[in-house]
């Protein structure tokens, strides 16, 4: 970290100086680093500016899976559902993140029943009355990076779905409320494992959440088996996903070897997750995509 001088203008671009912007603020941190807490570095804390731009870039995000949710239903391809992102996301001069992001070869996600994450795309995957389907749409706009995703219950589902795509939801939200400034990411990621075991779910344990807005993924990795008052230091300007995958049946997943990237329940059981991108602030949390 590059250490300023008190009237050196302040590293997050408000043009003021250093003593009079952020450096009560670093001093804070520091002092949580000696006490032998994990602290995020000056370079994963978003400035004003670059807020703007990943709000923008979000806008984008929302809008496609806004429209995924107008015209989803029984009788749709997943591929249909790549389509449509593809469309909505270039037309509105934005990137999907995804497309060949390390060989992945399409725009988004699309997870169906017993599929955990990264589910392709196929013009041979209809769905069906009764599925569920998680929609993962990441973008990037001018450079900057929205992330989130949204389950889908198509046409008449089991009550068992129904619930457990409730359940995964309601602990995105419990573990929001939990995002404090001055906390932990350790506190997040309790409320969400309790919230989930109470119904008998498991959480993935293999794969979270990230940082995300310079980068599709940088620093925090984001777990949901984490301990309150552990983890790294939330303070403002930290921007991640919470995003946990909640399996019906036990926590365990395979990836399928035939293409490399989709995660399948170890049990078959089905999945789901919801995905939102936040913004630690001065009093909580702002939601920037979901």
């Amino acid at each position: 970290m590059l250490k300023l001088g008190r009237n050196d203008p302040c590293w997050c671009g408000s043009g003021r100086k250093y003593k009079q912007c952020h450096e009560a603020f670093d001093q804070k941190i520091w002092q949580y680093k000696r006490q032998g807490h994990e602290v995020p570095r000056r370079d994963l804390l978003k400035t004003p500016a670059q807020v703007e731009k990943i709000r923008a870039s979000a806008q984008v995000n929302m809008a496609a899976l806004d429209y995924v949710a107008e015209h989803i239903r029984a009788g749709v391809t997943t591929q249909e559902i790549d389509d449509w992102v593809y469309r909505v996301t270039t037309e509105m001069g934005a990137i999907p993140a995804p497309l060949n992001y390390e060989g992945f070869p399409k725009s988004v996600c699309t997870s169906v029943n017993d599929v955990v994450c990264h589910g392709i795309p196929d013009a041979n995957e209809v769905l069906k009355d009764g599925d569920i389907i998680n929609v993962d749409c990441s973008t990037i706009l001018d450079g900057y990076f929205s992330d989130s995703s949204r389950m889908f219950c198509i046409g008449q589902v089991s009550p068992e779905r129904e619930q457990l795509v409730r359940v995964v939801k309601e602990s995105v939200q419990k573990g929001l409320e939990a995002v404090k400034p001055w906390g932990f990411l350790g506190d997040m990621s309790q409320a969400v494992h309790d919230y989930v075991h109470q119904y008998g779910y498991h959480v993935v344990r293999e794969i979270g959440g990230h940082g995300v807005g310079l980068e599709f993924h940088e620093d925090p990795w984001v777990g949901y088996c984490g301990v309150r008052g552990t983890g790294m230091l939330l303070v403002p300007g930290l921007m991640f996903t919470i995003e946990p995958m909640v399996n019906a049946g036990g926590p365990d997943v395979w990836v399928d070897e035939g293409n490399g990237w989709t995660v399948r329940t170890e049990d078959g059981s089905d999945s789901a997750q919801w995905e939102i991108q936040i913004l630690v602030t001065e009093d909580g949390a702002e939601v920037i995509s979901r």
